[in-house]
């Protein structure tokens, strides 16, 4: 293995990772973590509480929360249209929750398996933790994307960023997690 995932048969994946690589994973996550906020009845997670809970029905103010949780109608570039926005509040009020405790969970089972990997070694993955690993790792690029500013025009650039620039630690990042993305998709596919 270099770096990135390999198939294991039936919709499985290992990758080898050392310490380095298993320690950023982790703290990127435990960052979406917080980001994402703990869900209804705090940190706890009360089920009567997380049962009767209803969503905002505004888009979140951070940009990164934004891309994680868009509006479900109308264009985000275009002027706003009062049907759209009241759509999108109604379809928010009802599935944000979930869509935000998926990505909890998604996240926290990265973190779950890193840690049982005890820093470095060779972790394989089944088809089930393949799919929650991809969609966290999705939601790292994406909230990387947004803080970077990266655009479908200007990504080929990212690779030519020079080492003074301050962004390149959250560009090599961003790259690196493109590749195990692409690395998972292409394991699971085999």
């Amino acid at each position: 293995m270099a770096g990135l995932f390999e198939s294991t048969g039936g919709g499985g994946a290992a990758i080898a990772l050392d310490e380095v690589e298993a320690s950023i994973l982790r703290s990127l996550e435990v960052q979406m973590l917080e980001l994402i906020g703990p869900g209804p009845g705090g940190e706890g997670g009360d089920p009567l509480a997380a049962l009767f809970a209803e969503g905002p029905t505004e888009a979140p103010s951070d940009p990164v929360l934004a891309r994680l949780f868009p509006d479900a109608y109308g264009d985000p570039t275009a002027p706003a249209d009062p049907e759209a926005v009241a759509a999108s509040g109604e379809f928010r009020r009802y599935t944000e929750l979930d869509l935000r405790a998926r990505k909890r969970e998604d996240a926290l089972e990265v973190i779950r398996t890193l840690d049982g990997l005890g820093g470095a070694g060779v972790l394989k993955l089944a088809t089930p933790d393949c799919l929650r690993w991809l969609g966290a790792l999705n939601d790292l690029r994406l909230a990387l994307a947004v803080r970077l500013e990266v655009t479908e025009e200007d990504e080929q650039g990212l690779y030519a960023l020079p080492d003074s620039d301050q962004r390149k630690p959250l560009v090599m990042a961003y790259l690196w997690l493109g590749a195990l993305q692409e690395s998972l998709l292409e394991a699971i596919a085999d």
